[in-house]
């Protein structure tokens, strides 16, 4: 069979410490594939942004906050952040080193080169759930996009951070009034009752329409302090 034009092109595939990964690209769209399920893509980004920006707007004006990113994926949450001149130190954790390595010298570099230059960013590989529950850091807000929602997630072990155990080690890292956002690809009120039975005040659901289908949202939520 002959490969059509607008055929994905397998750019990198490798077995990481979850599973397969895989970069291919789809005309200008580069993506990401975990296990055979498709994660995300550099269409949009979009939502992405939201889940930074409406971070930053519910911190109320506090001098130089400090951002904990779960997931670098395509990068589009992380080349946000560290344009927005207002973030202080931004630390992103993910625990795929292909996904890093194509960043730092593959072709997702075109989306975060300035990003990882930006002094104030750190990449710690590691598994977010582990990274929760162990780190000594705090931050005034928390970013997760490592799935495709509560509901959906790439591994079975990340089941556990959208668990009241898992929400209460997402509130250990907050300071005092800190923002937990969440990416979804779809709404979930049943992780909004989770939030809320955490102890988690605000909480609210904000949509990003996309092309087709459901629209995509963010989950936010506000620990008390």
């Amino acid at each position: 069979m002959t490969a059509t034009d607008d055929s994905p092109v397998v750019l990198d595939r490798r077995d990481g410490p979850y599973g397969e990964v895989v970069l291919r690209r789809s005309g200008e769209l580069l993506q990401i594939i975990a296990n055979g399920c498709f994660l995300m893509d550099t269409s949009d980004g979009r939502s992405e942004r939201l889940l930074v920006d409406a971070a930053r707007d519910a911190l109320d004006g506090r001098p130089a906050p400090e951002v904990l990113i779960g997931g670098l994926g395509v990068g589009f949450s992380l080349a946000h952040a560290a344009a927005d001149p207002r973030w202080g130190r931004i630390t992103v954790v993910e625990r795929e080193p292909a996904v890093i390595d194509w960043h730092r010298g593959g072709p997702l570099a075109e989306i975060s080169a300035d990003a990882l230059a930006d002094p104030r960013t750190r990449v710690a590989e590691a598994d977010l759930v582990t990274y929760v529950n162990e780190t000594s850091d705090t931050f005034d807000a928390l970013c997760l996009d490592i799935d495709n929602g509560p509901g959906w997630t790439v591994t079975e072990g990340n089941d556990s951070l959208y668990t009241p155990d898992g929400l209460a080690a997402c509130a250990r890292v907050l300071r005092p009034g800190g923002v937990l956002e969440t990416w979804s690809a779809q709404p979930s009120p049943e992780f909004e009752g989770t939030l809320r039975n955490a102890g988690f005040r605000q909480v609210r659901t904000e949509e990003v329409p996309v092309a087709r289908g459901v629209p995509d949202v963010v989950h936010l939520a506000v620990r008390p302090g």
